[in-house]
């Protein structure tokens, strides 16, 4: 069966691992969900990712990071950009996520950067989901 919305899967296979208390996720691997791991590596809210071979597309696999005696470390994963309804935003338009305790991930002309990183270079782009 085809997924129509990748990003979304990603997501939701990260917070349901996250609340069975896996130690990792496999995720059918793309470009853009690598780039999105890294991004979430780079953040903190994931130990690790590596791609994995299987003879097809591959395999994005994902360790989860969880606080001592908190669970796990993304309170919240919401996607914001749906394939039925884009949502962009300009630079000037970038609001912190949850007080700046949170990210959003834009798609730009640079690559995917944080809120954070996409007003510090001055480029908007479509906003794919918002972590807390």
């Amino acid at each position: 069966m085809a997924i129509s919305d990748p990003i979304a899967d990603m997501l939701t296979r990260i917070r349901n691992g996250g609340k069975a208390k896996f130690n990792s996720v496999d995720i059918p691997g793309s470009k853009l969900k690598t780039e999105l791991a890294k991004v979430l590596k780079n953040e903190g809210y994931i130990r690790n990712y590596k791609s994995v071979r299987d003879g097809r597309q591959g395999i994005l696999r994902v360790y989860l990071k969880y606080a001592k005696g908190l669970g796990h470390s993304i309170c919240l994963l919401e996607r914001i950009s749906k394939p039925s309804r884009r949502v962009y935003i300009k630079s000037k338009d970038i609001k912190p996520v949850y007080n700046g305790t949170g990210i959003a991930v834009l798609s730009t002309s640079k690559g995917l950067l944080t809120d954070k990183e996409a007003k510090k270079v001055n480029v908007g782009g479509e906003v794919l989901c918002k972590i807390w």
